[in-house]
């Protein structure tokens, strides 16, 4: 019996066009723009331009160990933004934000970003043992 199903060829046609005439389809946007990174990278450039901009203030900041984490580990009665850890043997200091409590608080990204720079500035103060205003003239002004 033969096959009325021809066989297929070894290699794969070559597209002679694409699909309804509108040319290749590409990324949705170039890797340049803010839309191409994840929430996660996105979050962790706000820390880091928080960082970079206290950092010139405080240059001893350089030494702390600055984290994103998705959510606290612990329960508690009040969900933190943010955690300073002051350095203990072998482990130097460390400011920890929480990402997903700071997102769900936040509706833009303009205000997401004024809340990472207040958690950090609070958490710097907390691990100086200054006031936040202190640590950044302009906290709590914006």
């Amino acid at each position: 019996m033969d096959s009325p199903v021809p066989p297929l060829p070894s290699e794969p046609r070559p597209r002679r066009r694409d699909r309804h005439g509108r040319g290749m389809r590409g990324p949705v946007a170039p890797p340049q723009v803010p839309l191409s990174l994840s929430r996660a990278e996105s979050f962790r450039d706000l820390v880091q331009d928080s960082v970079e901009r206290l950092e010139r203030r405080w240059p001893q900041l350089a030494d702390v160990d600055f984290t994103v984490l998705d959510v606290p580990g612990t329960l508690e009665e009040t969900v933190p933004l943010g955690r300073a850890l002051s350095a203990a043997k072998g482990r130097p200091a460390q400011i920890v934000v929480y990402r997903r409590p700071v997102e769900i608080r936040t509706k833009s990204r303009d205000e997401r970003a004024l809340l990472v720079h207040e958690v950090v500035v609070e958490q710097v103060a907390e691990l100086l043992g200054l006031a936040p205003e202190s640590v950044d003239p302009r906290y709590g002004q914006d």
